[in-house]
């Protein structure tokens, strides 16, 4: 077996596919569009990688309730500060906020962030030496 994909279902295709492709640096894999069953697809990820994130626009809904199940997908980033700065920088323009500073995570030493991206999703940080 192997991990292939997350998926969020997103309000706008295109501001999601900016949002994980300019503010953290994904690339676009691939899209599917399906009108006759009424929704879009845009598959993202980094290069060289396994997994992907699934981004799913049904046709005419432009918002989700995220619930209580789904807490967040983590991402390894050499520096959590310089990545947070970078992107305040770019997520002003294009979604997305830094809600948790970076920091070292509560009773241990690793450092993380959490970020949230346009609809809302939360996203983790987390440094990774060497």
């Amino acid at each position: 077996m192997q991990f292939l994909h997350t998926m969020l279902r997103v309000g706008n295709l295109q501001r999601s596919i900016d949002f994980y492709t300019q503010v953290l640096g994904m690339q676009l894999l691939r899209t599917t569009e399906r009108p006759a069953q009424k929704y879009s697809l845009a598959f993202v990820g980094y290069a060289g990688q396994q997994a992907e994130i699934e981004l799913t626009y049904n046709h005419g809904v432009d918002h989700y309730e995220l619930g209580t199940a789904f807490g967040h997908v983590a991402i390894g980033v050499d520096d959590v500060a310089a990545t947070c700065a970078a992107v305040r920088a770019r997520a002003a323009a294009l979604g997305g906020a830094i809600t948790r500073e970076p920091g070292p995570v509560q009773g241990g030493a690793t450092v993380i962030a959490f970020i949230t991206d346009p609809d809302g999703y939360k996203i983790e940080l987390i440094e990774r030496a060497g």
